[in-house]
C-alpha cells in the first residue's frame, strides 16, 4: 500500500486537540485495509518524525433517518498515533 494512501485525512476534534497539546498524540482518519505497520511507516516518512506506538479503532457505519427514508454512514477506521517526546507536526498545530 502507497504511503499517501494509508492517510486519509487529520482528525480535527476538541478532544484530539487536548490530547494533541498534553500527550503528543494525533488522530487519523485511515484506510480500513492499513495495518499498524503501515500506519507508522506513513507518519514517518510523511512528517519526517518517529512514531512511537499506533492504536487503531473502527468506528462502525450509524443508522440516519431523513423523513421517510433510512440510510446508513459508512464504517471507517481511525488511528492515535504517539510521538517521539520533543517531535511535532506543524501542520496540525496550525503554527
Amino acid at each position: 500500500m502507497k504511503k499517501y494512501q494509508v492517510l486519509k485525512g487529520p482528525i480535527i476534534t476538541e478532544k484530539s486537540s487536548g490530547v494533541q497539546a498534553n500527550a503528543n498524540q494525533y488522530f487519523f482518519k485511515v484506510d480500513p485495509r492499513a495495518t499498524k505497520y503501515d500506519i507508522r511507516d506513513a507518519v514517518e516518512e510523511i512528517f519526517k518524525v518517529k512514531v512511537v506506538g499506533v492504536r487503531t479503532m473502527s468506528v462502525m457505519g450509524k443508522r440516519k433517518r431523513v423523513g421517510k427514508s433510512i440510510g446508513v454512514t459508512s464504517s471507517w477506521k481511525k488511528a492515535m498515533v504517539s510521538l517521539k517526546e520533543g517531535d511535532r507536526i506543524e501542520f496540525l498545530e496550525g503554527k
